[in-house]
């Protein structure tokens, strides 16, 4: 099963940036800006998140 890595922005700790695992932040996240929240399953993502991670290989998501 696929997993992905979570990212949460330190500064608004609602927005969440996931990545596939082991794969590095993207381009225009601020490396100091995120914090690493661990990693989950494809079946704990909602599948329009995962959709997004497939065609972008990101995904920002609100986590509130």
């Amino acid at each position: 099963m696929q997993e992905y890595d979570l990212y949460i922005n330190a500064q608004k700790p609602g927005v969440g940036l996931y990545v596939r695992k082991g794969a590095r932040l993207i381009d225009m996240a601020d490396p100091n800006e995120w914090v690493f929240d661990g990693t989950v399953a494809q079946d704990q993502v909602p599948s329009t998140i995962v959709k997004m991670i497939d065609a972008n290989g990101h995904a920002i998501r609100n986590m509130d």
